[in-house]
């Protein structure tokens, strides 16, 4: 199976001699600043074994493509504009280790989506919140809002029949993987009363492929499509079964299809409005979860997270958790969860993602569980817990960062304490996440009960920042703009002084790392005092990791000032994918539509996979319904390559996307993405490497 490796991979690994660029599921942009992320083997067949984990790269769903400036602590540049930095000074024969994983663009790299809100941008017309007019009460007006939306009349009258004919014409993975994925993003007009869709059957005879990389898009993208009919074929899918089997026409059903049908199951739990599809899906994936001698650790993993995006309805009958059907509830399900998790004969790389599940299934959750479930992640991570792994206690102190908030109970004090006594005591990387973990609580929770937990956080943060070792002063930049983020979101006031702070700690910044996070802190806070620090850097330096990162705070700021500069970036990074791609996502918070006829004759103009990838994904993020018309004719053009025009179809379903976040960021926020495994992102070819 021909995989086109993303070129962020390449570039984030430098020097660890990948040398065959191919495509996978088509566009994707995972990883720091979209770089990579970490990976592990798949484990095939029935085996059950542990992946090895080891630096991959993000692919997409058609054509796969890079993603933003390659991570501090990559391999060397393989070449001219690469962004990549190396560890060292690069010299003769010496290896790399590949990217360091503990660095805070990985973080942000999974977690950004709920903070760029692209599309709300885009389709505000150009006025984001943030800007100077937005704050002073001069938001967008009614009839500009969604003015530049693509209509549902040029959806359907102009976009679903070219995707439509190049599924029925084309064999290109690049151009049928990404029609695929394109249409379960659109989806459908209207279910029928039957549950009928005009979508699911041209999707799910794709199922049979006989090639594996468009028989497993299919199956994910019929997830993507959200429609109950869905169900069972994913279901007998993922279980393997003697119905999927003749289906297939194998003697079994491929390994990875199973993860993708079982991720696909999970995608349509959390879009169905039917608590009774919930309990279906949640039935398929326990008994996934069961078979120890039938399922994978790829498949055991996509079950648990898969659990975790499918609520069940909460029973508020007086005894809900005595049923013993693991299904019957939320509070069965999340015991259910809570047995499988202390239940150390199960490898510890698939119970490290429970603790995520469990913590999204606590959101409506009667206290009582909350608590009891808060109680187990702290013990998990207390100063002589029997728990070594550190991927659980990674895993635990990201959960406790969704549970906890700064109010005074004994249970949120309890937390605070074992975060801010891990901040110092646990793994690299569990000090970096409890960093955010303590943002995520230090903003959650309003009314003066609230304000004492809250200081003591900030102080917390605002001293690691200032006065901490400096392999968390990053984290801790970038967590003092989640947590200001998070106060002004709820409606209140942010601390002036911390975001002073934060701005004198990006004044003096050198390295291309602490300045990209120090950015990144102060775009996330929506700083508006910043904009003038920000932008000056931006023209000051030519680092090109550095220079995506300040292209980004710019339009998470909201500074339109700086939109002459940005749209220079993007001219003048046209063999300088990853930081093209940065210096778009900054146009598009901007509401910046200009460049989209450049751009546009770019890609069909570019011969590299990287441009082809990067140049699509900016068409994604700062097009319009002005895109349409020529990313439709270019899909069509049979005289250029095969791969840009499946990027077209790829840029077309991000236009058309029928959500507003991107669909697999329900599955990367707040994912502890240390525990991985191949299909979950990793070669390029993992569910969060699809665009």
């Amino acid at each position: 199976m021909k995989k086109l490796i993303l070129l962020g991979s390449l570039l984030a690994l430098g020097s660890l001699c990948l040398q065959d660029i191919s495509t996978g599921h088509g566009g994707s942009y995972r990883g720091p600043g979209d770089t990579v992320p970490p990976g592990g083997g798949g484990g095939g067949g029935g085996g059950t074994g542990p992946s090895t984990p080891g630096p991959s790269g993000p692919s997409t769903g058609g054509p796969s493509g890079p993603s933003g400036p390659a991570a501090p602590g990559a391999g060397p540049a393989t070449g001219a504009g690469t962004g990549s930095r190396p560890t060292g000074p690069a010299t003769g024969g010496a290896i790399s280790s590949g990217p360091d994983l503990s660095t805070w663009e990985f973080w942000w790299g999974f977690n950004k989506d709920q903070y760029l809100q692209l599309k709300a941008a885009i389709y505000d017309g150009g006025q984001v919140s943030g800007s100077d007019s937005f704050w002073l009460g001069q938001g967008t007006s009614g009839q500009n809002k969604n003015a530049l939306k693509p209509s549902e009349e040029a959806i359907r009258t102009k976009i679903v029949p070219a995707l439509k004919e190049a599924l029925e014409k084309e064999r290109s993975n690049d151009i049928v993987t990404g029609a695929l994925i394109a249409l379960g993003k659109i989806g459908d007009v209207k279910s029928g009363d039957d549950g009928s869709s005009e979508f699911e059957p041209i999707i799910a005879k794709f199922l049979s492929d006989s090639n594996q990389e468009i028989a497993e898009t299919a199956a994910v993208a019929l997830g993507i499509l959200a429609n109950d009919a869905s169900v069972k074929v994913l279901s007998q899918l993922a279980l393997d079964d003697e119905v999927a089997r003749k289906l297939v026409g194998k003697t079994e059903v491929n390994w990875r299809t199973r993860a993708f049908a079982t991720y696909g199951l999970g995608l349509i739990g959390n879009r169905t409005a039917k608590n009774e599809v919930r309990q279906e899906i949640a039935r398929t994936l326990i008994e996934i979860l069961q078979r120890p001698d039938n399922s994978t650790r790829d498949i055991k993993v996509a079950a648990i997270i898969s659990l975790g995006l499918c609520p069940i309805d909460v029973d508020r009958s007086e005894a809900p958790e005595s049923k013993s059907d693991n299904s019957a509830s939320r509070q069965t399900q999340i015991k259910y969860l809570k047995r499988f998790f202390t239940d150390n004969q199960e490898h510890y790389l698939v119970r490290a993602h429970v603790p995520g599940a469990m913590a999204k299934l606590l959101q409506g959750a009667p206290d009582k569980l909350r608590e009891e479930i808060a109680e187990l992640f702290a013990d998990q991570i207390a100063q002589f817990a029997k728990e070594k792994k550190k991927e659980i206690h990674q895993s635990c102190v990201l959960a406790l960062g969704q549970i906890g908030d700064c109010g005074s109970s004994k249970l949120n004090e309890n937390i605070r304490k074992s975060l801010t006594r891990f901040m110092d005591d646990g793994d690299t990387q569990s000090r970096n996440f409890a960093a955010i973990a303590m943002a995520q609580i230090g903003g959650r929770g309003k009314g003066e009960e609230f304000e004492k937990g809250r200081q003591e956080v900030r102080n917390l943060l605002l001293k690691k920042l200032t006065d901490g070792k400096s392999h968390i002063k990053p984290w801790a930049g970038v967590a003092v703009g989640v947590m200001e983020r998070a106060v002004l979101d709820d409606g209140q006031t942010q601390s002036a002084a911390a975001k002073e702070t934060l701005r004198e700690v990006f004044r003096d910044a050198k390295s291309p790392g602490e300045v990209g996070a120090y950015a990144i802190g102060l775009g996330i806070a929506k700083d508006i005092e910043a904009k003038g620090l920000v932008l000056a850097k931006m023209k000051d330096t030519s680092e090109q990791f550095a220079k995506g990162y300040l292209c980004v705070s710019l339009g998470l700021i909201g500074s339109r000032e700086a939109l002459p500069d940005i749209q220079t970036v993007v001219r003048d990074s046209k063999f300088r994918p990853d930081l093209l791609k940065q210096a778009a996502i900054g146009l598009g918070l901007l509401g910046d539509k200009d460049l989209v006829p450049e751009l546009i004759k770019m890609l069909e103009e570019a011969k590299s996979l990287a441009s082809q990838a990067s140049l699509a994904s900016a068409l994604g993020f700062i097009g319009d319904s002005r895109s349409i018309d020529p990313l439709v004719a270019m899909l069509k053009k049979s005289d250029i390559t095969a791969t840009a025009r499946g990027f077209a179809a790829v840029a077309l379903g991000i236009v058309a996307d029928k959500e507003l976040l991107p669909w697999n960021s329900k599955i990367s926020t707040n994912i502890n993405y240390l525990a991985n495994t191949t299909t979950l992102t990793g070669d390029s070819t993992g569910i969060l490497d699809i665009l």
